[in-house]
């Protein structure tokens, strides 16, 4: 358990103001100095610099509730992503436009999930891709075969004349 309980945050103020240092009240409530540390400095009061369990409490549950939330793909925004591959927009292009009408949205890579599902299912979402069916080269997965010459001739093989540089095209 990661968070600190009301009873604990209670017990960090009550210690902390008989004047117990950091490691002893960690000690007491069973949590690293550390989370007491970092308890302290996220929650006091900014004003006079003291810790108060109410208000550390507060703080946390205010936090809480302002923190990002995970967004499922519901209905709706699948119908409505939809809707947009069809207009040929590109997943990225598609977040972009909803997050600037301030709407919920999920990740590009959740949409491109989505494209891909759908080809299995044997839907057609795929062709409004620019890349058509091509998913992204992941870098380090295999050999890079960028730049390389088919049917190349080493340069152990070549012929002993072009050692010599006389003839036109032998300089290197």
């Amino acid at each position: 358990m990661g968070q600190l309980t009301r009873e604990q945050r209670y017990t960090i103020s009550v210690m902390k103001e008989s004047g117990y240092q950091q490691i002893e009240i960690a000690k007491a409530i069973g949590k690293d100095k550390s989370v007491i540390s970092r308890e302290l400095k996220r929650n006091c009061d900014l004003r006079n610099g003291e810790y108060r369990y109410e208000l550390a409490h507060n703080k946390y549950l205010n936090r809480l509730c302002t923190k990002a939330k995970h967004r499922n793909f519901t209905l709706i925004l699948k119908t409505q992503v939809e809707l947009l591959i069809r207009e040929d927009f590109s997943p990225e292009q598609i977040v972009g436009r909803l997050k600037a009408q301030g709407q919920a949205c999920v990740s590009h890579e959740c949409i491109y999930q989505h494209i891909w599902a759908d080809l299995k299912a044997g839907g057609d979402l795929y062709t409004h891709l620019r890349r058509n069916k091509k998913r992204y080269r992941k870098r380090g997965g295999s050999k890079d075969t960028r730049g390389q010459i088919k049917n190349r001739v080493g340069i152990e093989k070549r012929p002993a004349i072009v050692d010599q540089k006389s003839r036109f095209g032998d300089l290197e």
